[in-house]
């Protein structure tokens, strides 16, 4: 532990960088609370999604690496906003007619459309915990209401309404003249009707701690601050909360970026130290729009695991987290590759390279190997080949090339080849577009399946690139059982051939056998997919019959 703790003092990881700035906020005395607090905030007013995900994860991660360098305990708040007024009816639940009524109620005050919790608020909230429960988040879940309640938001609130004109005054120069107007940081809560009302406050009693307002229909009410009669608005909110809890470190969104200050000042004026703080940059569609969760575009979290593993998501997500990327559906082989490159080179690396490491990160340092013996975008080729319908296909391939291979001993390798035949036939069948061969290509492709079907011919391309390339190594082994030397004929023909650059001729390749503008190494391919079998592909590609 104490050589990983060395090299996570100098990691330049993001998580270890975060962690050390953390670390140093409690240098000169530990926290009087006893711990260091990592909260992450949820609005619950829809389905957790990705961004959901990807908060929690990314925290999670920097509270590891708290917890490598520092002895200091840990806690990680997720808090939900549910007494948040309910401003429109959701489209996607049951019962919508019947929440008219509701409408401006606190989420927590609103009948359960779907008829299984106390409300719609307690409904989302059991959405958000058995989510984040799915992925073995450690936490502690805050809901507002019962904060706002119980009492344990009162001292902070009244000290709102003690401080009300300092904190106004920041938040009024936040906003447009019209807004200045009628703005207060205090939303009341009507007795009667319990909707949360957006009026102006005649007057706030900073001793007594309560509000004076006049209600939709004129009539002046006197409410105190505690209790649960009244909420803040929300960005007077983040800050309050953050006073409340102690809250140490908070990341959150680039759209949040610009109330950071605003944020940090309000905490200051209720009496606590601000927390330390992680911009995040947004993720994009596959036309470079942000996602949003309510046009729903993008790639949503259930879509990712139907094609990949929860780990391969994690990849993503640790991956340049202050870089806006693209979230869609063609990102993810690639992220289930890279994961399990990382994954093999882990036991072989130093301390200072593990803690480079993304994997590390994903699984706290407990890192499992890997056994994808067949890497992700061949499994893709492999099924693009075969049309495979299921992954019993596959492991027809696979059991060959690794005799020792069973879905029994490599579930990673087995719930991959499933999430490949997935993938294949929802997103890579529908755009394969074979073409013809042109004359130079036709040639080329009918030396190769010549050479793959006759040792003396295979040595004989490998022979004429070497004198063509003025190379006089003896010639290898001829094995038609290793990769190497299959991609040593692809490689020999295709230079043989004439091709220049090279990769025209694995172009070629891809495109009239395979259907697509890229693939894999060639000579791995052959090896999983088959020498014969490889030959009768060429062969139908040349014949016309894949197109």
């Amino acid at each position: 532990m104490s050589d990983l703790r060395d090299a996570a003092m100098n990691s330049k990881a993001w998580p270890y960088e975060e962690a050390r700035r953390l670390l140093k906020r409690y240098e000169k005395a530990p926290p009087e609370k006893g711990y260091v607090l990592f909260e992450t905030g949820y609005g619950p007013s829809g389905l957790p999604h990705i961004g959901t995900f990807g908060e929690v994860l990314r925290t999670t991660m920097i509270r590891h690496a708290f917890e490598t360098i520092s002895d200091i305990p840990t806690r990680l708040i997720c808090f939900s906003d549910d007494l948040d007024g309910m401003r429109k009816i959701p489209g996607n639940v049951p019962n919508r007619e019947a929440l008219a009524e509701h409408l401006q109620k606190p989420l927590t005050s609103v009948p359960d459309p779907f008829g299984t919790h106390d409300s719609f608020g307690a409904h989302n909230n059991a959405m958000l915990r058995r989510f984040l429960d799915t992925f073995g988040f450690d936490y502690d879940f805050y809901s507002a209401t019962e904060f706002y309640k119980s009492g344990q938001f009162d001292t902070v609130l009244l000290r709102a309404a003690e401080r009300y004109d300092d904190v106004m005054q920041v938040m009024l120069k936040s906003l447009r003249e019209e807004r200045r107007q009628t703005y207060s940081i205090f939303l009341p809560i009507h007795p009667e009707t319990g909707r949360v009302l957006y009026v102006p406050i005649k007057h706030v009693n900073g001793t007594r701690g309560e509000i004076t307002f006049d209600d939709e229909e004129g009539r002046e009410w006197t409410l105190p601050v505690t209790g649960g009669n009244v909420k803040l608005q929300w960005k007077p909110d983040f800050g309050a909360r953050w006073a409340a809890l102690g809250v140490d470190f908070e990341m959150y969104g680039k759209d949040h970026s610009t109330n950071t200050p605003i944020y940090d000042r309000i905490c200051s004026i209720l009496g606590a130290k601000p927390p330390e703080h992680f911009t995040y940059e947004l993720f994009l569609d596959d036309k470079g729009q942000k996602i949003s969760k309510s046009s729903g575009n993008g790639i949503s979290i259930d879509e990712w695991l139907s094609y990949a593993s929860t780990e391969s998501l994690s990849y993503f997500m640790y991956q340049k987290p202050k870089t806006a990327k693209r979230l869609y559906f063609d990102v993810i082989p690639r992220a289930m590759d890279e994961y399990h490159q990382q994954l093999r080179a882990y036991p072989g690396q130093d301390w200072a390279q593990k803690a480079m490491n993304p994997v590390h990160h994903i699984h706290n340092g407990n890192v499992p190997e890997s056994d994808m013996v067949v890497p992700f975008s061949m499994l893709l080729n492999l099924a693009s080949a075969s049309s495979a319908e299921d992954k019993e296909v596959l492991w027809g391939f696979i059991t060959k090339y690794a005799p020792d291979a069973t879905p029994e001993t490599h579930p990673g390798l087995d719930a991959a080849a499933g999430y490949a035949v997935r993938y294949f036939n929802d997103f890579v069948k529908p755009e394969k577009v074979y073409r013809a061969p042109d004359d130079k290509e036709r040639a080329a492709l009918a030396a190769l399946a010549a050479a793959l079907g006759d040792p003396a011919l295979a040595l004989d391309e490998i022979a004429r690139k070497n004198a063509a390339m003025g190379n006089d190594a003896p010639l290898p082994e001829a094995d038609f059982e290793d990769e190497e030397f299959l991609q040593s004929i692809v490689f020999a023909v295709g230079k043989n051939h004439g091709f220049e650059p090279l990769r025209d001729w694995f172009k070629a390749i891809y495109e009239v056998c395979l259907g697509a503008s890229q693939g894999p190494r060639f000579g791995g391919f052959i090896a999983l997919y088959g020498v014969e079998e490889t030959r009768t592909l060429i062969e139908k590609a040349l014949s016309g019959e894949l197109g």
